[in-house]
């Protein structure tokens, strides 16, 4: 291993002694101790730091390719790299270390794998990353993902015409990428870029009951459809005030007739639940054809499985019915709007939903204030006038 005094000039003359593939050049000390140029057969060089780690192991360092970057510069990079050696850092092992920390697409993958073992509503899981996240940053390393650019990419989603909850589930799966990435020590990720964004107000609540007219016109419009299971499902999401989800999940050994009730085993809120059943719904259950083979109360007749959309079936018939902004979770809405109306107390309607808490229950109190106020004008149209 030739010594020589390493400079622009005696790089240049540098060559591979003859039959060998490489021969290292290293700097006599004057410049650098554990400089290094290798010169190549092929004629290609390469300048190096090699030394010891703290645990005596040779390491080595790549400064730069000869024809790239010039002598001044790979000595000023050499200095600063031996003098973090001799303070006890080790530039090799830093550099391993960062070519170690995987892009956000690796870490997307693990982080629907994880979902899938637990989650229920993983479909969305995987549309929200594979639809938002990870065009975005599916390349990017994670430790180049930065909470001011998270922010901007956020704001931009919004600008976009995004949904204001919608743009807030992607911050929230986001976010949770990066926990996970924590809690499993991924290389490369120390913090979670996504917490401390501020989240703008959101005012998500959208109350849209359907009158008696509306629901005669829709119950017209479901029995036309092409779809025969359509009519049992808007009817029973009406009469029981039920998710969608729980609807089309529900099995016949659920449907108690003799108690009058549905027994929903699992729910968005992850506890189980007992719907009583009116004579109406009971009679709509009743007569629910049987499908050969199935468990399910409401099955896809072709597949025997719980249906995984409505979606065309039921656009048509609300465009039938001339209520196009109504969802099908407004059904639910209704349901609970028509007890109300009726003179059930919100907690009594809170039970009969599912609600976790009464919180969510009291969207529906200005429908019973409503209602007591057409109460008290009722009983002053009894009395004097004049007072």
């Amino acid at each position: 291993m030739p010594k020589i005094k390493l400079d622009q000039t005696s790089a240049m003359l540098a060559q591979c002694e003859a039959g060998k593939k490489k021969t290292d050049f290293w700097d006599n000390g004057e410049n650098c101790h554990g400089l290094v140029l290798e010169v190549r057969s092929s004629g290609g060089k390469t300048w190096y730091l090699r030394y010891q780690d703290r645990y005596g192991r040779q390491r080595q360092h790549k400064i730069g390719r000869y024809h790239l970057v010039s002598f001044e510069q790979v000595k000023k990079v050499a200095r600063r790299l031996r003098a973090e050696v001799e303070l006890g850092g080790d530039p090799g092992a830093e550099k391993k270390a960062m070519r170690a920390v995987p892009t956000y697409a690796e870490l997307a993958q693990q982080h629907l794998e994880h979902a899938q073992t637990y989650q229920k509503s993983f479909a969305t899981t995987e549309m929200i990353m594979r639809r938002h996240i990870k065009p975005r940053w599916g390349n990017v390393i994670l430790s180049e993902i930065r909470q001011p650019d998270v922010a901007k990419w956020l704001a931009s989603k919004a600008n976009d015409g995004l949904a204001p909850a919608t743009v807030e589930k992607i911050k929230v799966m986001f976010s949770r990428s990066f926990e996970l990435a924590m809690q499993w020590e991924m290389p490369g990720v120390d913090k979670n870029p996504v917490r401390g964004i501020r989240r703008p107000p959101l005012n998500n609540a959208r109350d849209r009951f359907l009158n008696t007219e509306e629901v005669r016109r829709l119950q017209r419009a479901v029995a036309e459809s092409r779809n025969p299971s359509l009519k049992y499902i808007v009817g029973l999401l009406l009469l029981t005030g039920a998710r969608v989800s729980e609807l089309l999940n529900a099995e016949w050994r659920h449907v108690d007739i003799e108690r009058e009730a549905w027994f929903i085993p699992t729910s968005k809120t992850g506890k189980s639940r007992y719907v009583p059943l009116a004579p109406e719904a009971l009679n709509l259950i009743a007569s629910i054809p049987r499908t050969v083979g199935s468990k399910y109360l409401l099955p896809n007749p072709d597949t025997g499985r719980p249906f995984t959309t409505i979606k065309h079936a039921w656009q048509t018939a609300r465009k039938q019915a001339k209520i196009p902004d109504v969802r099908i979770h407004d059904l639910r809405h209704t349901a609970a709007s028509f007890m109300v109306n009726d003179g059930i107390d919100l907690y009594a309607v809170g039970k009969v939903l599912g609600h976790a808490s009464q919180v969510s229950t009291e969207r529906y109190s200005h429908v019973a204030n409503e209602r007591l106020m057409a109460a008290v004008r009722a009983g002053a149209k009894q009395q004097p006038s004049d007072w």
